[in-house]
């Protein structure tokens, strides 16, 4: 295949910082892009309806008049969350999920939920206004094996929120394991998943390729080899469960290749041709508009996007390094060879 010719995808899990790093990256993101669900892991995080709106004003005064962009805003779920919030979430058309951090599991994440049943009131509520739950799919206490904090987080928690609120509609983000695809498959269309491009591209394996790679650590981690093709499978067969979430989450260089190394991957640079890229390792086009450009709306119950996009099979390379605000930005794929090219 030369050339794909596709309806514009959006992004379902996106991270843009604020203030000046968030200028620096989401115009990556929105001549992409149409729409993108927005992280609400700031600093302070995103917990409120208004604080909502505020960020979501202060990204499209940074878009480029070129890209026509809207953000999807997100709530950041605490122990001591408003359930009068979700229900102003609800509520707005421009708030359209509330995230799910385990205290501890990612980067800003401090602020998270600490234990499940803290938040069963809210969850009700959202279960009530239809205000769908995304959720960061990791147990974190110190004596799981990081490797295995997917599963553990499936078994002891994820199950538990699927029964006691089967109507809740519940986003598994960016999903690392064959046990996470087994379980949202055998789930009804309540459940979903995010996949991203750098987890169905590489293994554990490149973490410590040429010597430790801080470029490729990001949370949840890389993991073998067999659970890769697990994802290459779900999202090349598996059309409607399974979409586009970039996970993309810029650090600065310096705070990557510290002592100790911020996990995230910058991949919006060129999302798109990444996940095709991924796709032709599948071998399967055949459900590549339905991951990256339909699942998804269906599943936020939001209009398909109208505009067409146009992949053609060309190669260039990606920058060795980026600006990003003062410092500098190292994306996936920095100085190697993209197979494919999107066409504005």
């Amino acid at each position: 295949m030369q050339e794909i010719t596709l309806i514009r995808p959006d992004d379902w899990h996106l991270h843009l910082r604020d203030n000046q790093q968030m200028k620096a990256v989401v115009n990556d993101t929105a001549r992409q892009f149409s729409r993108a669900i927005i992280m609400p892991n700031l600093v302070p995080p995103v917990t409120s309806c208004d604080q909502a709106l505020a960020y979501r004003q202060r990204i499209l005064t940074a878009i480029a008049p070129s890209n026509n962009f809207e953000p999807l805003m997100t709530l950041y779920l605490t122990d001591s969350l408003s359930i009068d919030e979700i229900k102003l979430a609800a509520e707005s058309p421009f708030i359209h999920a509330a995230k799910l951090y385990p205290a501890g599991a990612t980067t800003n994440s401090d602020a998270g939920v600490t234990h499940i049943d803290n938040i069963q009131q809210v969850l009700e509520a959202m279960q009530k206004h239809g205000l769908p739950l995304l959720v960061h799919g990791e147990a974190t206490a110190d004596n799981i094996d990081i490797f295995d904090r997917e599963k553990v987080f499936i078994d002891n928690t994820l199950i538990k929120i699927r029964q006691q609120y089967p109507e809740l509609r519940i986003v598994f983000e960016h999903i690392t394991t064959s046990d996470a695809v087994d379980y949202v498959l055998s789930q009804d269309s309540n459940t979903a998943a995010t996949i991203t491009a750098h987890h169905l591209l590489i293994n554990r394996n490149a973490l410590f390729k040429g010597g430790m790679n801080p470029h490729h650590y990001c949370l949840p981690v890389v993991k073998r080899e067999q659970h890769r093709l697990a994802l290459l499978k779900a999202a090349s067969q598996h059309p409607g469960k399974f979409f586009a979430g970039t996970d993309s989450a810029p650090h600065a260089q310096n705070a990557k290749e510290s002592a100790c190394g911020c996990a995230g991957i910058y991949s919006a640079h060129a999302a798109i041709e990444l996940y095709a890229e991924a796709f032709e390792q599948a071998g399967d086009f055949s459900s590549f508009e339905s991951f990256m450009s339909l699942a998804g709306p269906a599943f936020y119950k939001l209009p398909i996007n109208k505009e067409k996009i146009k992949l053609t099979k060309q190669d260039w390379i990606m920058p060795d390094s980026l600006t990003f605000a003062e410092q500098t930005l190292i994306p996936f794929k920095a100085g190697q060879t993209i197979s494919w090219t999107l066409s504005q």
